[in-house]
């Protein structure tokens, strides 16, 4: 089963409730959801993890964590979704949430000349600000929701094929 596997990787949840850079959290690190694999503690998990990837902001899993405790989803897979965008995927996506962002708001797409100055920078970030953000926000919540959908009925599906299983080797068992 993939709880294993998770299992196997993610950090103790009494070495991070003890962790000295931590201990300013208090008993918000307590909750069990935020360790424990359950289906509806994984699939908040993948809300908020997805979600906070999609935002166009500095300290996406900072505010992944916090959202995370707030919710009591499972800390570390939220945390660790939020790398959905890293440096390699973040270009593509953003321009994709960009692009839909100045077609809803019915804007044209700003070609941008990158220049190493910061006027130019803030001045090109003022630019496409709305539309990324409008378009961030959109595809967050849809890829999120689309995300906890999946793990719910992942997670359902495989119970259900567990118990199965287990019948029907129970049924082999009783028929020798």
């Amino acid at each position: 089963m993939p709880r294993k596997l998770i299992k196997k990787y993610m950090p103790d949840a009494h070495r991070v409730r003890s962790h000295r850079h931590l201990s300013w959290l208090g008993d918000h690190l307590h909750d069990p959801n935020l360790f424990h694999l359950t289906r509806k503690s994984v699939s908040r998990a993948a809300l908020v993890g997805i979600f906070c990837a999609f935002l166009p902001i500095p300290l996406q899993m900072l505010v992944a964590a916090i959202i995370a405790v707030a919710a009591r989803s499972n800390l570390p897979i939220s945390v660790g979704l939020v790398w959905l965008t890293n440096p390699l995927t973040m270009p593509p996506i953003f321009y994709f949430t960009y692009s839909l962002g100045t077609f809803l708001l019915g804007a044209p797409v700003e070609h941008v000349e990158f220049e190493l100055s910061l006027s130019t920078v803030g001045a090109e970030i003022a630019a496409v600000w709305w539309p990324l953000l409008l378009g961030s926000v959109i595809c967050g919540i849809f890829f999120a929701a689309l995300g906890y959908a999946t793990v719910q009925l992942f997670w359902i599906w495989h119970v259900n094929r567990s118990w199965k299983r287990r019948a029907e080797a129970r049924k082999k068992k009783d028929e020798r």
